[in-house]
């Protein structure tokens, strides 16, 4: 269902939207982007996280890496 928002732009705010604009959108069109861009920029960290704490908790990986590390280990040059 569509959704109207009225909203008042400080200075910067209407400054970022023309950089939005600038593509050829309009303004309902340019609002709508930069939210879904926003929005993906604030759940990436999360799942970036959320992946991390998947990968630590698999004996597996953890395996994995500790034989990856055993390997650089080798063919790193001797001090």
């Amino acid at each position: 269902m569509a959704r109207s928002l009225h909203v008042r732009l400080d200075d910067a705010s209407a400054a970022a939207l023309e950089v939005v604009r600038a593509e050829g959108l309009n303004e309902s069109q340019a609002v709508r982007t930069a939210l879904r861009e926003a929005a993906k920029r604030r759940r990436t960290p999360t799942a970036l996280r959320d992946e991390v704490r998947e990968l630590a908790a698999d004996p597996a990986d953890r395996e994995e890496m500790r034989a990856v590390r055993e390997q650089m280990a080798e063919l790193a040059p001797a001090p």
